[in-house]
């Protein structure tokens, strides 16, 4: 099963995340927040195999919280997913290891699709 950890400011956000993913079999949701403090920390304590994070969160931001996990000796997949889908958001989320980046607005139900196709425990732990 492929451990996911969801971070989006919007509560409604969430749970239509974790509504669509629950019905995955091969996905466990482990955690999720709109704090990136809380964020870094549980991400590091629980160690997902992916993370669904939104770029802007309440006192700080996703591409700071991206970066940071980023440094991880066992970083996770990262799917940055936003409402602001601009090139230079884009590029920057890039440049600090996003594996993907997402529209919310038209690329939503990527997001299955994509943890479908991770080999479970392909990292090495």
């Amino acid at each position: 099963m492929k451990k996911v950890y969801v971070v989006d400011d919007s509560e409604s956000v969430r749970e239509r995340l974790i509504d669509m993913l629950s019905e995955l079999e091969e996905v466990g949701i482990i955690g999720a927040t709109g704090d990136p403090q809380v964020a870094k920390s549980s991400i590091r304590k629980l160690a997902p195999d992916a993370v669904i994070l939104d770029i802007r969160l309440p006192g700080g931001s996703g591409i700071e919280v991206l970066r940071s996990i980023k440094r991880e000796k066992l970083a996770p997949l990262v799917i940055m997913l936003t409402s602001y889908p601009y090139p230079q958001y884009r590029k920057e989320c890039e440049d600090a290891g996003a594996d993907y980046f997402l529209n919310k607005s038209t690329d939503f139900d990527r997001i299955g699709e994509i943890l479908k196709q991770l080999v479970p425990d392909s990292r090495p732990r």
